[in-house]
């Protein structure tokens, strides 16, 4: 277990679900944190769960201007966390373009805007941890995943390029792929889900994660395992086995 006593984390995307469980815990571990969302009173009602000190920083991470405002504000910051995300399942043949846009304008263009906005401060420094919620829908494109799935590939190859370039430099880059979680947006899903995660769970392993010199995890382990291999699937035998011709 690292030292996080004193330690001070953005944490975007933080005011319910897998954000504010990871929070309760990095809290617990003596991290002061700084909690973002674009609710201001569900960031307060957030803040007010946790042990340790906090604050709330709403933000809209569709938004370059709010980003970048609020950044100006955080001060010294050892790391930040991008949890934020919204999604909504999506054929092609049901396209929903404002949809689409949010999913690709939040998920992987909002990651970015956070990032961006804290590095030259990391750099500057010479230390820090920047951590990024992937997903197991990232690894390759999947039927019904318009948006959301190009969005986590468009972040999990954000993290990898952020790796590549400060590997050694006393900044940390991590990457989390979970897989099915028990929150608001996959309650729209009206499918089986296997695996399914309660918050809490893949909290502790995404905190988990944070406390090693490891890059990438994906969860779960087992779950994971399938979409891992997929990628070395020839495409005529991924899709048919991942979307079948109807």
């Amino acid at each position: 277990m690292k030292d996080w006593t004193g330690k001070r984390y953005w944490l975007v995307g933080a005011s319910e679900g897998l954000g504010l469980a990871l929070a309760q815990m990095m809290s617990r571990a003596g991290v002061e944190l700084i909690l973002s969302a674009r609710s201001a009173d569900t960031l307060a009602g957030a803040v007010a769960t946790l042990p340790g000190p906090a604050r709330a920083l709403p933000v809209d991470v569709a938004d370059s201007a709010s980003v970048t405002a609020a950044a100006a504000t955080l001060g010294r910051i050892d790391g930040v966390v991008f949890l934020a995300g919204v999604y909504w399942p999506t054929t092609a043949q049901a396209w929903n373009a404002e949809q689409v846009e949010a999913m690709c304008n939040i998920n992987f263009t909002g990651c970015a805007r956070v990032i961006g906005a804290v590095m030259p401060q990391l750099v500057a420094q010479g230390h820090g941890q920047v951590v990024i919620t992937g997903s197991l829908s990232g690894f390759r494109g999947l039927p019904g995943a318009i948006g959301y799935a190009a969005s986590k590939a468009g972040t999990m190859a954000l993290a990898e390029s952020l790796y590549a370039d400060l590997r050694g430099s006393g900044i940390q880059v991590q990457v989390a792929n979970p897989g099915f979680i028990r929150t608001r947006l996959t309650a729209k899903n009206d499918f089986t889900m296997p695996f399914l995660m309660e918050p809490e769970g893949a909290a502790r392993a995404m905190w988990e994660h944070m406390n090693t010199d490891r890059f990438k995890v994906s969860f779960p382990t087992v779950f994971s395992w399938l979409f891992r291999l997929s990628q070395f699937l020839p495409d005529w035998a991924y899709y048919r086995l991942f979307a079948p011709k109807k």
